[in-house]
């Protein structure tokens, strides 16, 4: 048992980010949660984990950024290959094809759990650059942290940040500025970011597409369940779910279809 963090003070804090966000914290990942707690005793200048806790219980701000220091935010442009090769090759045909058909002229996504807005950023530069004249295009990003989220509003990511980025979107849609890259306006206003805790509903409907990948992986079952239900309810009735590579709904009572496609499986909503 550790000196820090006893076995009470870890289910306390364990049971209230779950109640607060779903986060799963297993006794496998029990160090991450105790590293993070000392992290905010020492910027609180709090000597003990209980009176952190009181402190936590009676703030809502810290609680938030309680929660921002718990997730883990690793992301990158054009993260996994296949999924973009995916949503070029077979989403997009699809959708446009079905809006068509319907007399819409709008594309709605979501990225859920968007981090510091690399991957609606990604959304973004493939919807302009594959979309044929004369759709609208909308594009949310949320996430738990709100330091994420004022990073992607920013736009703003080092030379080290862009090296997925293929050279000629580079130099379409980025200005090169000291020290790293800025995303140019006429990207930033199709994204629109947004402080959203995944455990509530978005008030979002009609959705085309949601990516939410490599999120569902810190919820147990249950709040696994409860999130992909909400995808659901704020998904149009022809639409597309893109998880992590390495994340299921296998098991799970859902009414999303299973698709595989050459490049990679995703999840339909077809109604």
């Amino acid at each position: 048992m550790s000196e820090f963090l006893s076995d009470a003070d870890f289910t306390r804090f364990r049971d209230l980010i779950y109640n607060e966000s779903g986060i799963h914290f297993s006794e496998s990942n029990r160090t991450i949660l105790e590293s993070r707690l000392k992290e905010r005793l020492k910027a609180e200048k709090i000597e003990t984990v209980g009176q952190y806790f009181s402190h936590v219980r009676s703030d809502q701000e810290e609680l938030k950024v309680l929660l921002d220091a718990v997730t883990t935010n690793l992301t990158r442009f054009f993260r996994n290959a296949a999924h973009w090769q995916t949503f070029e090759n077979y989403v997009l045909p699809d959708l446009v094809k079905y809006k068509r058909e319907k007399g819409d002229r709008k594309f709605r996504v979501w990225s859920a759990g968007c981090s510091t807005g690399e991957e609606p950023y990604t959304i973004a530069m493939q919807l302009l650059d594959l979309l044929p004249p004369g759709f609208d295009i909308e594009i949310l990003a949320s996430d738990l942290s709100l330091k994420s989220v004022l990073t992607g509003q920013q736009g703003f990511y080092p030379d080290s940040r862009v090296t997925g980025i293929p050279e000629k979107p580079l130099a379409k849609y980025f200005d090169k500025k000291d020290g790293g890259y800025q995303v140019k306006d006429s990207i930033k206003k199709l994204v629109t970011f947004d402080y959203h805790n995944l455990k509530h509903d978005s008030g979002k409907r009609n959705l085309d597409v949601v990516f939410c990948r490599n999120v569902l992986i810190y919820f147990d079952e249950p709040a696994q369940k409860v999130v992909v239900d909400r995808f659901w309810n704020a998904m149009a009735n022809h639409s597309f779910l893109f998880i992590g590579h390495s994340e299921s709904l296998f098991g799970m009572k859902t009414q999303f279809s299973f698709l595989k496609t050459d490049w990679a499986c995703i999840y339909a909503k077809d109604v």
